[in-house]
């Protein structure tokens, strides 16, 4: 069963028990994101020792037992934050312990952190590069793309071994459990889209009013239907695209995209109709800035609690966006009641907060 992949229910029973038997399992997700509205999730790759599978979650395998053997493991990611989501969104997998490797390299002041530059460094094999607009869904999945989707986890058992070796030899071993708690929390928070926002896409903020208006209902309407033919809403129009017609019809002008079905033009047509015929009051209002404005001793002292970041982050060969980013210093110095929702203890030791 090595390497193979499982589509099964009988072969997924036959690989529980190989995972029951380890206390640690690498785990990584493939995802098609570019060729459908809706996310899914189109592999799961799985490492042991000695061992490497990809489970095929696209044939309607009964994923639940998967998740109640992984839930106790502890789980080794590169960059837990996407797959932790995926998995949670897709079957219900919550994770209890996880060791992202991504953080441990961080924390050992290797700044090259993707994984190829990490299997370079420790074991002197350079990975073969995929696509990152590869459509996951193919099957059969062709040899190349199960080879590379192997390779994601294939190496992260022993690089988390050399990795924890590492932060043992440095002292910052709870430095980085600490952090890998903060990442699981933060990953089992419920992102959600702002409705009222979403359609103020790059290049919205230059509009008129009218325009505004005009546009976000076209957002509405694109996004409608790409959800209605689960495509990406740029294979229905580009936001670029969007903006122009949006300038166009304020401007009293028709623009005629003609690889539109005549059902869709109409359709795109009545949206900006409609948004063309609201009065002045119901355009929308720019955004106010958030938070208030910073006083000049806040800003003095958000610079002070920089330099002391910089100078502590250079003496422990650390890159100072991992002991604080400048928005986190920022916040905390606004309100210092924030400062252990956003500072894990070692950071606001290093920091003397």
């Amino acid at each position: 069963m090595n390497g193979a992949m499982i589509q099964t229910d009988a072969q997924l029973a036959e690989l529980l028990p190989k995972l029951q038997s380890v206390d640690r399992i690498a785990v990584d997700t493939e995802a098609d994101s570019l060729h459908c509205y809706f996310e899914k999730l189109c592999l799961i790759q799985i490492s042991v020792p000695g061992h490497d599978y990809l489970v095929d979650p696209l044939t309607n395998l009964g994923l639940a037992p998967l998740a109640e053997v992984l839930e106790p493991k502890e789980i080794v990611l590169q960059g837990a934050d996407f797959d932790l989501r995926l998995l949670r969104r897709s079957f219900g997998f919550v994770a209890t312990r996880i060791f992202d490797t991504v953080i441990a390299a961080r924390l050992l002041g290797i700044r090259s952190f993707s994984l190829a530059a990490l299997v370079e460094k420790f074991f002197g094999v350079t990975l073969v590069k995929g696509s990152q607009k590869a459509n996951w869904a193919r099957r059969p999945l062709p040899h190349h793309m199960a080879e590379y989707a192997m390779n994601d986890t294939r190496y992260l058992l022993p690089l988390a071994e050399k990795l924890e070796a590492g932060l043992r030899e440095h002292g910052r071993l709870e430095w980085f459990w600490q952090s890998c708690t903060r990442a699981l929390e933060q990953a089992s928070v419920q992102r959600s889209r702002d409705d009222e926002e979403a359609w103020r896409i790059s290049g919205s903020g230059k509009l008129s009013g009218r325009a505004s208006a005009i546009l976000r209902e076209l957002w509405n309407w694109r996004d409608k239907e790409a959800q209605a033919v689960d495509k990406p809403a740029f294979h229905v129009l580009q936001n670029h695209l969007l903006i122009q017609a949006a300038e166009q019809f304020a401007a009293g002008n028709v623009p005629d995209y003609r690889h539109f079905s005549p059902r869709r033009r109409q359709g795109f047509r009545e949206a900006a109709e409609r948004a063309s015929q609201l009065p002045e009051s119901e355009w929308p209002v720019r955004p106010k800035r958030r938070g208030t404005r910073p006083t000049r001793e806040m800003e003095r002292a958000a610079e002070e609690l920089r330099r002391r970041r910089d100078a502590v982050a250079d003496a422990h060969g650390l890159e100072p966006s991992l002991i604080a980013p400048r928005g986190t210093l920022d916040a905390v110095v606004a309100d210092e009641r924030q400062t252990e929702t956003l500072l894990v203890p070692w950071q606001r030791d290093l920091l003397k907060l």
